[in-house]
């Protein structure tokens, strides 16, 4: 009888220290194969079978399955393994973290042809609020992040699977298929339901990932809102334009199936939408059509709660809380969100874009929030008593460490960084964490 081939399974020894390479060699016996999003072996860790024996010999008088891994042009071939299979841990806290697999049908779901000529990619019409309303299920069940698996909904627990889901494509994408689907926009045409997408051809495991536009978090637009798909769950946060790493190489695109506000031409009420009257038109003191115009737009949007007459011409904080409820709606902050309405606030009540007021009650909704006292209020030695509010709150919930005493009515630096640090963690960095509450702010830390 001939004499058994010997296996040796080994990982050749490098001192490569590139977040890959780390993290394959952590996962290396769990590795994925390459078609599902494994690390391609030019880096990191590789794995081989070793034949000792002399080529060609059998074991008991039968060749080798075809199936057995083998390193083929420096490349790990494919097992033939299950999806089931490779399905290592994965460190939660890696960045960006976000592998991706590759395009198949809904899970659980017969493939259909897509309709259409061959070749161009089939969009089904929704509305940017039907988009966000899919993320945020995600986000609110916190989806767990995988390569591999599918939720209930039949799609695949990854960046890409996550926008799939929320422009409910009829299959699950990739970052290298995505932009079939959409047109590309520019920064500031961006609206939420858009995404900013990164795709690396040259190696697509290296950085590709793609996140949910859901509107500026300030004024700037050096943040906005994103929703993602990322290790270990959906989330969405407060990101820095247009990403945390990479961000020079995301591109925004808008998605061909959007009903209402794709460029290149007119939505379905642009012509009948009435123009927008100008700054002058709104605030303390305005009396005209405009104010009743806007009111009754925002009571079509989810604001009648905050009206107990009217509306009417002459302006009220009712208009003014109302406006703000609607722009914060949008992901909206800061400046963009002082419920004063500008074009874009106009814009988006008169031609019905953007999402509604939320209910009292749903996430969202400010109840029992005071009213916030203004920007000027929170400023090196002012006093005020929404100061000391502000501060007995942040203790309340947990952010009074930087207290020595108090806290007090006036202003102090103490305030500043426990404020900054309630806003780290809401995920906030940059301008969004400079320690001086905003509306959102305040929101977030009375609701």
């Amino acid at each position: 009888m001939e004499a058994a081939p010997v296996f040796e399974e080994f990982t050749p020894e490098s001192d490569c220290d590139c977040p890959g390479c780390i993290h394959w060699r952590r996962t290396a016996p769990h590795a994925l194969p390459l078609r599902l999003g494994g690390h391609p072996a030019a880096h990191g860790a590789r794995r081989a079978l070793v034949l000792a024996a002399a080529a060609g010999t059998v074991l008991g008088g039968q060749s080798l399955p075809a199936a057995a891994s083998a390193e083929v042009g420096g490349h790990l071939a494919d097992t033939g393994a299950g999806p089931g299979a490779g399905r290592g841990v994965v460190p939660a806290d890696e960045e960006p973290g976000t592998p991706q697999g590759a395009k198949s049908p809904l899970h659980g779901r017969p493939a259909t042809a897509a309709p259409g000529p061959p070749g161009v990619a089939a969009v089904r019409a929704t509305t940017r609020e039907a988009i966000i309303d899919r993320a945020e299920k995600w986000v609110a069940a916190k989806v767990p992040y995988s390569m591999v698996t599918y939720w209930s909904d039949g799609y695949r627990q990854d960046c890409s699977g996550f926008v799939s889901m929320a422009w409910n494509l009829g299959g699950n994408e990739w970052t290298g298929s995505l932009d079939s689907y959409a047109v590309r926009i520019a920064k500031d045409q961006l609206e939420p339901g858009d995404i900013l997408l990164f795709h690396n051809p040259a190696d697509p495991n290296k950085g590709s990932h793609v996140t949910l536009f859901g509107g500026w978090a300030d004024s700037g637009h050096t943040y906005y809102l994103a929703y993602e798909q990322a290790r270990p769950h959906a989330r969405k946060r407060s990101t820095p334009y247009a990403y945390w790493t990479n961000a020079d190489r995301y591109l925004a695109y808008r998605y061909k199936g959007v009903v209402a506000g794709t460029p290149g031409g007119p939505g379905p009420t642009d012509s009948a939408a009435p123009r927008y009257p100008g700054a002058g038109s709104f605030g303390p003191g305005a009396n005209n059509k405009h104010v009743t115009r806007l009111g009754k737009a925002l009571v079509a949007r989810g604001g009648k709660r905050f009206y107990r007459s009217g509306p009417g011409p002459r302006w009220s904080d009712a208009d003014r809380r109302a406006t703000q409820a609607f722009q914060r709606a949008q992901g909206w902050r800061g400046k963009d969100a002082d419920g004063l309405p500008g074009p874009t606030t106009w814009t988006y009540l008169m031609k019905g874009k953007g999402r509604d007021i939320p209910k009292a009650g749903a996430p969202g909704a400010s109840v029992g929030v005071p009213a916030y006292p203004g920007r000027d209020v929170f400023r090196p030695g002012r006093s005020h008593p929404a100061v000391e509010r502000l501060g007995r709150q942040l203790v309340k919930k947990g952010f009074g460490r930087h207290y020595a005493r108090g806290p007090g009515p006036t202003w102090s630096e103490s305030d500043r960084r426990n404020v900054e640090a309630f806003q780290r963690a809401q995920g906030w960095r940059g301008a969004a964490a400079d320690g001086y509450p905003g509306p959102e702010t305040w929101r977030r830390l009375f609701r």
